[in-house]
């Protein structure tokens, strides 16, 4: 009986060494990835939260404790509270704009038809294309006199506009760029989705004698919501994150209409050099996405049918 207590025992001795060198074995192989994760996300983010609760000198070295000072001077602050309006305002602009023209031209390129692949390469093309040249490209679209869009106007014997000047079309106008930058990307993630619906479903729903919208709402739009879900995530997270097209078209204006809290940031990292105040309101953006994708996975989740 003794003898059997010290092979079990030396059994789990065994198997516990083993488990450690796998354990060993798993760290040694995700190393690179701890070192590089450590580097440029995990210590960033500490370094965010510590600097949020002090003042700062212009080169970013901590000079006076202040606690919770940078937050409550923060949101009462109406040139922040209208860059978190202008913001959410942005983020409802682009967001359901890029998903519902993206899906509406997938669903286009998804038909068998003659030369589709043409189309395909132009609906695509943006993804192709660097933020600042895309903004190049709109700065001279949206230019009071020589852009096209304003001529196009005066041809209709319409006023002109300030596209970028004035604070009612500023917002749209940056967010009209944004959508069409961030088509490319959403369009082939949702052709891809719409490529990997099983053709037999279609089939039998054609037999059954079932119509086109039919299939579209009961067969297409159910598959397609692991991919739709995927790109209502992404497309909400890089919508809170926009930078260069504000840095090209507006610098944050006019009256502060387009100063989101990503370029608000940059502003008072860079140029007021209050890197206290930036890092509390980077605290306060990357909260919000947080919070806003953690409620995201907990109510879209359930409409989505992976089978």
């Amino acid at each position: 009986m003794h003898s059997e207590e010290l092979t079990a025992l030396s059994f789990e001795k065994i198997k516990k060494k083993q488990r450690i060198i796998s354990f060993l074995k798993g760290m040694l192989f995700l190393m690179p990835s701890i070192v590089l994760f450590s580097i440029f996300l995990f210590y960033p983010l500490v370094r965010t939260i510590y600097l949020s609760f002090f003042l700062t000198d212009a080169s970013g070295t901590p000079t006076a404790f202040v606690g919770l000072d940078n937050f409550i001077q923060m949101f009462t602050s109406p040139v922040f509270l209208q860059s978190m309006q202008s913001t959410f305002l942005f983020v409802h602009y682009t967001v359901p704009g890029t998903v519902l023209i993206g899906l509406f031209l997938a669903v286009i390129a998804n038909e068998k038809l003659k030369g589709i692949g043409f189309f395909r390469t132009i609906f695509s093309s943006t993804m192709g294309i660097s933020v600042a040249a895309g903004s190049v490209f709109w700065l001279f679209l949206f230019n009071p006199t020589m852009g096209w869009l304003n001529q196009i106007l005066g041809f209709f014997g319409m006023e002109s506009i300030g596209w970028l000047t004035d604070p009612n079309f500023a917002l749209i106008s940056v967010s009209v760029t944004t959508i069409w930058m961030n088509l490319g990307f959403t369009f082939l993630i949702l052709l891809g989705g719409l490529q990997s619906i099983d053709s037999y479903l279609y089939e039998n729903a054609d037999i059954d004698g079932a119509g086109y919208f039919y299939k579209l709402r009961r067969i297409t739009i159910p598959m397609l919501s692991p991919t739709l879900f995927f790109v209502l995530t992404v497309s909400l997270i890089n919508a809170f994150q926009t930078f260069g097209q504000i840095d090209m078209l507006t610098r944050g204006g006019p009256q502060n209409e387009t100063n989101l809290i990503v370029y608000s940031i940059y502003q008072e990292a860079f140029m007021n050099y209050q890197y206290g105040t930036a890092s509390a309101q980077a605290v306060v953006l990357f909260v919000i996405i947080l919070i806003l994708t953690l409620v995201q996975f907990k109510l879209g989740e359930r409409k989505v049918h992976y089978q």
